[in-house]
């Protein structure tokens, strides 16, 4: 079953249990509801100049992503979002989508980030997830470990990133 999201915040609905925020007292996605293959849409984020370039001069301060002139001459032709900041924009979705929803307790790393196609002022974002493996932590078997794979798309559905990582979850059926 998918999950989706088109506000980017708000409610879920699943398998006609509404999912709310925190604060709403109502029941939390746990480890024990996802599946294999199962699939959460994040809503949408527009990119534009002014994050970009709040974001490099912070964290990744090249060119291409701090001047729009300067990254005319350079192998984008253009101001370009840092992969880095990607990244986060995708963390964030997520978290609007499902996670500050969820049983979840952190994530032990992420690999093969790929970035496919520069993020460019005005772009519209969304982001794929699937759970590609889960299981019950043997050391600790009130917490679930799956890996996912993040995809984020812009606003014509091309693929701009693509990451594999795992996420923890704590168990219903083993709540401590």
């Amino acid at each position: 079953w998918e999950i989706v999201v088109q506000s980017g915040i708000g409610d879920i609905q699943r398998e006609g249990l509404k999912v709310t925020n925190r604060s709403s007292g109502q029941e939390l996605l746990y480890f024990d509801d996802l599946q294999v293959g199962q699939r959460f849409l994040s809503g949408t984020h527009q990119v534009d100049e002014a994050q970009i370039t709040a974001f490099a001069r912070e964290f990744d301060p090249q060119p291409f992503h701090l001047d729009a002139a300067a990254a005319k001459d350079t192998f984008f032709g253009g101001l370009v979002a840092s992969g880095w900041h990607t990244c986060s924009l995708c963390m964030r979705m997520m978290c609007d989508a499902y996670l500050l929803d969820s049983a979840n307790l952190a994530s032990p790393g992420v690999e093969n980030i790929r970035w496919l196609k520069p993020v460019r002022p005005g772009d519209t974002l969304h982001v794929r997830s699937v759970v590609l493996e889960a299981r019950p932590l043997e050391s600790k078997p009130h917490i679930g470990l799956m890996r996912n794979r993040w995809e984020v798309l812009n606003q014509n559905g091309e693929e701009v990133m693509q990451m594999e990582g795992y996420g923890m979850m704590h168990r219903r059926s083993h709540k401590k």
